[in-house]
Formats: C-alpha cells, sequence, structure tokens
C-alpha cells in the first residue's frame, strides 16, 4: 500500500522519504490552511516539489469544472508529478474528464459512498479518496465502503486507485489495507505512531539490558 504524507513541513516530509516510508506529499488548501494558514498555498506547492521527487497531491480552492481545469493547468507547471485533487460534487465532474484527457492525473475528494467512487472512476479518476475517519464519526463503515469499492474495481477491471484518508491509528491503518485499499493519507503524527507499539519498547528494553550486562571482552596486548 502506497503512502501519502498529508502535511507542509518540508522537515517531516524530508524524514519521511529519507526513511523510504512515504509515495507522495498530500498539500491540499484544508492542509496548507491548518499549518500555514497566512501562506500562499501555491508558493508551498513550489517549495514542496523544490525539494522532493515525492508525487504531490494538490487541488484548487475553486468548485467550477472551469476554474479547477484553468487551476490545475497552472499546477501541472510546476511539476508533472502531480495529483490533482478534485471534489466529487455535480458542477466539478466535467473536469475530472477534461483533466484526465489532459494527461493530468485527477484524485476525487469528498466520495463517502461505493456509488459515488464508481462514478468517478467512469468520469476519468484515477484515484477515488474515501475519508474512512469522517465517516466514522458520522457512524457509517468506512471499511466497508473500501471493500465495496474494491469488490466493484476488480469486477469491472477498473483501472482506478483507492485511498484512504485518516486511518487515525494502527488498526485502522492496517483494515484498510485488508479492505484492499491501494493507498493511505496520514499525517506525520500517525505515520510516527504505526512505527511504535508498547510490546516493541518492552523488547527494546530488555535488549538494552542484557547487552549493558554482557561481559565486555578483553583486548589483546
Amino acid at each position: 500500500m502506497r503512502l501519502f504524507l498529508a502535511t507542509t513541513s518540508i522537515d517531516d516530509i524530508r524524514w519521511a522519504a529519507d526513511a523510504g516510508l512515504i509515495d507522495g506529499v498530500v498539500a491540499t488548501p484544508t492542509v496548507i490552511a491548518s499549518e500555514a494558514p497566512q501562506a500562499d498555498a501555491r508558493e508551498v506547492i513550489a517549495g514542496i516539489v523544490r525539494e522532493t521527487r515525492l508525487t504531490v497531491c494538490a487541488s484548487v480552492p475553486a468548485v467550477s469544472a472551469a476554474e479547477i481545469v484553468r487551476g490545475a493547468r497552472d499546477l501541472r507547471k510546476l511539476t508533472e508529478r502531480l495529483i490533482v485533487a478534485v471534489p466529487f460534487i455535480e458542477d466539478a465532474v466535467p473536469a475530472i474528464r477534461r483533466l484526465a484527457a489532459d494527461g493530468i492525473t485527477v484524485a476525487a475528494t469528498l466520495v463517502y459512498s461505493a456509488a459515488q467512487g464508481i462514478l468517478a472512476a467512469r468520469a476519468g479518476a484515477a484515484m477515488v479518496t474515501v475519508s474512512i475517519d469522517t465517516l466514522d464519526m458520522v457512524g457509517s463503515d468506512g471499511m466497508e465502503v473500501l471493500r465495496q469499492l474494491r469488490g466493484s474495481f476488480d469486477h469491472s477491471g477498473a483501472e482506478c486507485d483507492i485511498a484512504a484518508a485518516g486511518p487515525g491509528s494502527a488498526a485502522s491503518f492496517a483494515a484498510a489495507a485488508a479492505a484492499g485499499a491501494d493507498a493511505a493519507v496520514v499525517t506525520p503524527e500517525v505515520l510516527r505512531s504505526l512505527l511504535q507499539h508498547p510490546l516493541t519498547d518492552r523488547g527494546l528494553d530488555r535488549f538494552l539490558v542484557a547487552v549493558a550486562r554482557r561481559p565486555k571482552a578483553r583486548r589483546q596486548k
């Protein structure tokens, strides 16, 4: 499963990239507004592009098809390693097909049902992003949506990836992978938490104690 890091922090991006943990960065207006509210969004994206060779998922602050297409074409000037996030609403659907025809990779966002995901794939989206944390908050089953999409895409042969956005724990992250997600979108905090487990810490403590008790080898004179 591919991993995308939702952040604008260059330090976090470098850490995760150097460790080989991520395949891309998500820098949508929501992420930028939460981490760099006073910054120019295009400049933030340009800075990420300069600092990494990872795929960058970004979006245009617009909802009309014409404005989305125009803004996406402008973002494409920054990098060819671009995924344009387009909200899956009726007014924006034509933009998905137009951008796909231009050879621009599109991720349909605000997808909360298998039906929406199926239609997004038909419109030309190369990826549908399901916010499983949001679905879980309203009492819906995000994992079931992932499973339904996986079954549908496998049955029809649709060339569209499924991204699980917002797994907040190791359990939900693993469940998303088991449900068939091709990618996951996580924050730096969640990514670090996935590296940890209480038993790992306990095992490390035992290892360090065992190492400390070993007699030191005497040097040959």
